[in-house]
């Protein structure tokens, strides 16, 4: 069989175009991989879609199968990126073993969301301890073992991202419930303080404050958000992307709902200021001087 000269290069065309399109798809982990918990709803699974959209890979963790199977479907045909499917309880120290070992053996991931968390509405003598407890296990424990597995894998690379999901009542403990309030404030501290050793390594760090958010989260902490006043609430999708907008001004805390950066500057320099204050073997005149004096 001949072929004319303009049969030939519209072959050559059609094979060059058809090669560019395969490697393309081929080159699936251009980006790299994402690790998302807490990815079968809500902003775990906006933050899987966003990443997907970004050029990553994906591997998502949550307890229920069929939702995750359904997202990854939808972002997989809708992005053609690669998603892996991973059902695993955090709250189960062998299931977050087995995310742990993939975040230290899987090369190709570079990037942790530990958004998987729950909270309580409930006044902290009313609540129930094993339930408090619970809340610990999976918004501390499990979120600082995944951090520690994945941490000196992307500092040994020089690369990564570790985005931890905590919330305003990091900062405003009388705001919700105080154990739930106290795990955020756990989540933000640690977030700083990995910045602080992990920035002179190539591993970004950023805890997200979302305020009152459009999710399932307050139906399971005992309040459905549409209690609250339209103009608090603020649509998972949008804090998600102010989320991300953060993460590419290269902030270590983002708040989505505070108007103005620089109240959180303000508040940081005070607390920075503050915190070179303690280096004394003497403790302050106010306590000697009520030392002197019998309370009763």
């Amino acid at each position: 069989m001949t072929f004319k000269t303009s049969q030939i290069k519209l072959i050559v065309i059609l094979i060059e175009t058809n090669f560019a399109e395969e490697f393309e798809m081929s080159d699936s982990s251009a980006a790299g991989t994402a690790l998302i918990t807490g990815a079968s709803a809500g902003i775990g699974a906006i933050y899987a879609d966003r990443l997907a959209k970004r050029g990553y890979d994906l591997v998502l963790v949550a307890r229920n199968e069929d939702r995750l199977n359904a997202i990854a479907k939808s972002i997989s045909e809708e992005t053609g990126r690669y998603v892996h499917v991973l059902p695993a309880d955090l709250s189960k120290k062998s299931d977050t073993a087995h995310v742990e070992h993939i975040l230290k053996t899987d090369s190709s991931i570079s990037v942790l969301v530990n958004n998987a968390g729950f909270g309580s509405v409930a006044p902290l003598l009313s609540a129930d301890i094993n339930r408090m407890e619970e809340m610990i296990g999976l918004n501390v424990t499990a979120l600082t073992r995944l951090t520690y597995a994945a941490a000196p894998a992307f500092a040994s690379r020089n690369e990564g991202t570790i985005i931890n999901i905590s919330s305003i009542v990091a900062i405003g403990p009388e705001i919700l419930n105080g154990v739930y309030g106290a795990t955020k404030a756990y989540v933000l501290a640690l977030t700083q303080s990995l910045h602080h050793e992990l920035a002179d390594k190539g591993v970004r760090v950023q805890a997200v404050l979302p305020g009152a958010t459009a999710t399932e989260f307050w139906e399971i902490s005992g309040m459905h958000h549409s209690n609250m006043p339209d103009e608090m609430v603020m649509r998972a999708d949008v804090m998600v992307d102010a989320a991300l907008a953060g993460l590419d001004q290269g902030e270590v805390v983002t708040i989505p709902p505070l108007q103005s950066g620089i109240d959180w500057d303000n508040f940081e320099a005070s607390r920075k200021s503050l915190s070179q204050k303690f280096a004394h073997s003497t403790p302050g005149a106010r306590y000697r001087e009520k030392a002197l004096t019998p309370a009763i």
